[in-house]
């Protein structure tokens, strides 16, 4: 989870940041329903002088939930109950979205569902775009909210609406390396025990679930959507590859983009810099270098154990002498990083 956004008991968060007035405005029992839970928790996101710009609070259910028209009935299901994100163009939604989604499959729920008024159109958007289907209404008849669900049993075959499920069956696994400078601002939850959490702040390449990378390995240009990445970071300057280089993470590939695809580097720039951690020096380096490519992907799932070099190579049986630029991945090699790595079997489908 990023680190800009803290775990609190409700008792511990100020209800008179300005940041509660749009919730107090649309829920006029917000004020109360708060204060008579002190030991609740929340996901808060605070700016550098300790205004929230961010609020999540979920809640477990089961069986049939009566108060939503249809109802909806699972054993498990992840209620969103309050979801509130002050926009500034850090896509900070994603990561909440994240946060969401990694509650879901570590409870192992069948269902989530959030119910927004529909004049919060952004916010309407984001869950949409991840996967949550408009399915009915709550509350007043002449002003209902509605309410959206994602089926956390099921793939549709869309990488963004799936997310984070992955479908591992028929798919093509390879092992991706990224530089240490790159790898934990990009991907935040994998980053290494012995790294400066500060790295981690609030900015898009860090926030958000679509991540791109940039290199110009041509290698790389077998990647298709759907393809599964498992992540490298490679060793610290001055340290052995064999224990400091690790496999850390899984995503999946949307797209990669060859250089001659964008008419300019204003055009290519325009794209990368959307999800990229490199910043316009680097990409003018990569674009004049020429034959460089883009990996956009979406970022799924930190391994819960990393696994050094050594032990992908002896345990895993993956080749020593190989390019461990980009690798080919067997189905049994990605079944036993998994299991190495400690991953949540209820991700992929």
């Amino acid at each position: 989870m990023n680190q800009n956004i803290k775990q609190q008991k409700f008792s511990d968060v100020n209800l008179s940041d300005p940041f509660f007035s749009t919730l107090k405005n649309d829920y006029p029992k917000f004020e109360n329903w708060f204060n008579s839970h002190p030991d609740r928790n929340a996901y808060v996101l605070y700016d550098d002088t300790r205004n929230i710009q961010g609020f999540l609070h979920l809640k477990n259910e089961s069986g049939i939930i009566n108060d939503i028209r249809p109802k909806i009935n699972a054993p498990k299901i992840l209620k969103v109950a309050t979801f509130k994100v002050v926009a500034h163009g850090t896509k900070m939604g994603e990561q909440f979205i994240k946060v969401i989604m990694d509650n879901a499959i570590n409870q192992s729920a069948d269902l989530c569902y959030v119910t927004i008024f529909p004049k919060h159109q952004n916010l309407i958007k984001l869950v949409q775009s991840f996967g949550f289907e408009e399915y009915g209404e709550k509350g007043d008849t002449l002003n209902p909210e509605k309410v959206y669900v994602k089926d956390m049993r099921k793939i549709t075959g869309d990488i963004n609406k799936d997310y984070p499920l992955i479908n591992k069956n028929g798919t093509r696994k390879y092992l991706l390396s990224i530089y240490p400078q790159y790898h934990s601002v990009m991907f935040p939850d994998s980053i290494l025990t012995t790294e400066n959490k500060d790295i981690i702040t609030d900015i898009s390449h860090t926030n958000s679930i679509h991540k791109i990378y940039v290199c110009s390995m041509s290698q790389v240009d077998v990647l298709k959507y759907g393809d599964v990445i498992v992540l490298y970071r490679t060793s610290d300057q001055n340290r052995s590859a064999e224990y400091s280089s690790v496999a850390t993470s899984i995503c999946v590939v949307e797209e990669v983009k060859q250089q001659y695809e964008f008419s300019s580097f204003n055009d290519f720039f325009s794209y990368a810099s959307q999800y990229s951690v490199f910043d316009r020096q680097d990409l003018a380096y990569w674009y004049g270098r020429g034959g460089c490519k883009t990996i956009k992907m979406t970022y799924n799932v930190a391994l819960s154990k990393r696994i050094v070099r050594h032990d992908l190579i002896e345990t895993i049986r993956m080749d020593r002498d190989a390019y461990w630029g980009f690798i080919p991945i067997t189905n049994q090699q990605f079944e036993d990083i998994i299991s190495y790595g400690k991953v949540n079997p209820k991700i992929f489908i």
